[in-house]
């Protein structure tokens, strides 16, 4: 049984955001747009898969492993299918000591999955994260990798689940 990936190719429309990227680099240093083409690719496939990954190393000439390093560094990157809204809560030592790990444990009872699942339906999928960088708001959390909530209070946890089910018709 192998363990490769099945090939990806990617479109015309992908390459051409690729070749954008590359474009500000010289040629040699091509491997300098690792970042913003996981980037797009998460945003065209909701995760970037190991078959991407090596597609990808071959579209910049660098190693597999190279873009899996990328990958794995930072949480940004989702490398398995992710729910909806990925709700990443700070767990780092300021925001711990603000009840961050506390936050946590709320969500994880309230959408009854455990930190690294996703809701059955689809639309959660709940993580922990180091730094956010805003220890004064905590506890914080990052939605979606972009979206910033600061001074997370159980109250505050649950108006935005509820409110994010109500957007979906799920409330």
């Amino acid at each position: 049984m192998s363990t490769t990936a099945t090939p990806v190719s990617f479109s015309e429309a992908t390459i051409r955001r690729f070749d954008r990227e590359v474009a500000k680099y010289p040629d040699e240093q091509r491997q300098s747009a690792v970042m913003a083409c996981l980037s797009i690719i998460q945003q065209e496939q909701g995760h970037v898969s190991t078959a991407a990954e090596a597609a990808l190393a071959e579209y910049l000439r660098m190693e597999p492993i190279a873009v899996h390093e990328v990958t794995t560094f930072y949480n940004m990157y989702n490398q398995q299918p992710v729910g909806k809204y990925k709700l990443n809560v700070c767990t780092n030592l300021p925001c711990q000591l603000r009840d961050g790990q506390k936050a946590l444990h709320h969500l994880e009872k309230k959408l009854g999955i455990g930190m690294g699942e996703t809701t059955a339906d689809g639309l959660f999928t709940l993580q922990q994260s180091e730094c956010l960088g805003a220890c004064a708001d905590s506890p914080v959390m990052l939605v979606n990798d972009r979206h910033m909530c600061s001074f997370m209070s159980n109250e505050k946890l649950d108006q935005l689940v509820d409110g994010l089910r109500a957007a979906e018709g799920q409330a």
